[in-house]
C-alpha cells in the first residue's frame, strides 16, 4: 500500500517570476535540511523546452522510535534526483523527484506542476507517493514519511516565497490550499527510474 498526498496552491505571482525564483530557492532560511544541489544534466530541446536533472543532498533525521530498528551507521543523508521540464509555450514547469538511497526504508516520489493560471497567477499542483518495504512497520513508517513530507512542503513554499522576495523586493501572497487530500492508494502511480549518468539525456518522467 502507498500513502498518497495532493494539494493545490494559488500563488499570486506571474509564472515567469515563479520559474526564475524556482532556480534560486537554495539556500534559504526555511530549507536548512537541504545541504547541496548540483546540476548533472541540462538541455534545450528543438521545441524550446528546458530539460534538467539535479542531484540534491538532504538531511535524514529519523524519529527516535526508528533508531531502535535500524543500524546506527545508517546514513543520515538522503540523495534526491529532480527531473524538470520547463515549457515556455504552455507556460508550465513540471518536476519529478525521488530518493536514491534508503529505498527499502522509505521511497518518496513527488510530482509538481507550476502552471500559468491567469494573468499574474500561478497554480502549483503537488502530488506525492510514499511507500515502505519494511515488513511489519511499513504503516508507521509511511505515516511518519507523510507527516514529514507535509512539513517540508510548507517549508518549500516559504523558501520559494523567500526567493521571490529577493527577486522582486516583496513576498507574494498565496491562498490556502484548495485541496489537501490524503488517501491510501492500491499501487504507485509511477515507477521509480534509475538515475541516468550525467553525460546521458535523462528519461522524461513528466
Amino acid at each position: 500500500m502507498v500513502k498518497y498526498f495532493s494539494n493545490d496552491v494559488d500563488i499570486r505571482t506571474s509564472w515567469d517570476h515563479v520559474v526564475s525564483a524556482f532556480w534560486q530557492r537554495y539556500p534559504n532560511p526555511f530549507s536548512t535540511h537541504v545541504l547541496t544541489e548540483d546540476v548533472v544534466f541540462r538541455e534545450v530541446t528543438v521545441d524550446q523546452r528546458l530539460l534538467s536533472r539535479r542531484l540534491l543532498t538532504k538531511t535524514n533525521r529519523m524519529p527516535r522510535w526508528a533508531e531502535f530498528l535500524f543500524p546506527s551507521n545508517l546514513s543520515r543523508s538522503v540523495y534526491i534526483v529532480e527531473d524538470s521540464v520547463v515549457d515556455p509555450v504552455t507556460k508550465s514547469l513540471t518536476t519529478y523527484t525521488w530518493n536514491l538511497n534508503h529505498t527499502t526504508l522509505m521511497t518518496v516520489e513527488e510530482r509538481c506542476v507550476f502552471q500559468e493560471d491567469r494573468p499574474a497567477f500561478t497554480l502549483l499542483r503537488r502530488e506525492a507517493w510514499i511507500s515502505s518495504g519494511v515488513y511489519g512497520f511499513s504503516r508507521p513508517i509511511q505515516e511518519f514519511g507523510l507527516a514529514r513530507f507535509k512539513s517540508n512542503q510548507v517549508k518549500a513554499m516559504k523558501g520559494l516565497e523567500y526567493a521571490l522576495s529577493n527577486l522582486h523586493g516583496e513576498a507574494p501572497q498565496r491562498q490556502p490550499c484548495v485541496r489537501d487530500t490524503v488517501k491510501t492508494a492500491t499501487e504507485k502511480a509511477k515507477t521509480l527510474a534509475s538515475a541516468a549518468a550525467p553525460q546521458k539525456q535523462p528519461q522524461q518522467y513528466v
